[in-house]
Parts: C-alpha cells; sequence; structure tokens
C-alpha cells in the first residue's frame, strides 16, 4: 500500500537515468526508499527531464517507460492549475520561478502533501505552503 504523496522533480530523474550524474547513487538509493510511496511528477517536469536527457535516446527512452510503467504518476493540469502555476511564477520571479517547479508547488496544494523529491534545495527551501516549508528528499545528512 502506497503512503502520502511525494512530489519528483526534473534532478532526481535526470540523475536516475544518467549513470554518470553526481548524484546517481543518492537518488537511486533515495527511489528505493520512496518504493511504497506515492510518487507524482508534472508533464512540465517530464518534459524537462527528457530534455535534458538529450545526450541519449536510450536514457530518455528508460525514463518514459519508468514512467509508463507506473512508477511515477503524471498529474492532469486544468486551466485553474495553469493559472495558479503562473500566479506563482510571478510572486517567485526574483529566483525565477521555472515552469516545471511552479506545477510541483501546485500539486503540493492540490494533494496537501508537502514532501518533494529534489536536488534543487536552494528554490525548494523558499518556497512556501502558505507559511508552510516543503520537506525536501533526499535528506542532508
Amino acid at each position: 500500500m502506497r503512503g502520502a504523496a511525494v512530489l519528483v522533480d526534473t534532478g532526481p530523474l535526470v540523475a536516475l537515468f544518467d549513470p554518470s550524474d553526481a548524484h546517481h547513487a543518492t537518488c537511486t538509493q533515495e527511489l528505493a526508499r520512496l518504493e511504497r510511496e506515492r510518487l507524482v511528477t508534472s508533464l512540465a517536469v517530464v518534459t524537462e527531464a527528457t530534455c535534458l536527457l538529450e545526450f541519449s535516446s536510450r536514457a530518455q527512452r528508460a525514463l518514459l517507460e519508468f514512467i509508463a510503467k507506473g512508477a511515477v504518476e503524471i498529474a492532469n493540469f486544468e486551466s485553474a492549475a495553469i493559472e495558479r502555476a503562473s500566479a506563482l511564477m510571478a510572486k517567485y520571479e526574483d529566483l525565477p520561478m521555472d515552469f516545471a517547479d511552479a506545477t510541483l508547488v501546485v500539486l503540493a496544494e492540490t494533494l496537501g502533501t508537502a514532501t518533494v523529491f529534489t536536488l534543487d534545495r536552494r528554490d525548494f527551501s523558499i518556497y512556501r505552503l502558505g507559511r508552510r516549508k516543503l520537506t525536501i528528499l533526499p535528506r542532508v545528512r
């Protein structure tokens, strides 16, 4: 049985499918630890990850097969969610917040989760759900 939703950002998806990535081992270990969790992402994140894996069509296909097998759920995005993402991008324009990050914060609000699997500690430590901070995985040791 799966637990609470964990949002998955671009960085871990790239690291998982690029063995030369400095975070490959860490992300592989974290994914194993999260095997019972509901992993959720957005199509924007998947698009960004496939673009970053463009150096290897094999890595791109492996990522897409991983998602197609249901390892990570891709959440649906309606017009209202896109409007909310745009509002968040305006709020955090000083970072700036990109669309993929904004979709994950919208999903956090929608799904009522505050946990994100990301390598982008700088930005995700600034984003808020109301006044609440996000929990970032993998945890720093």
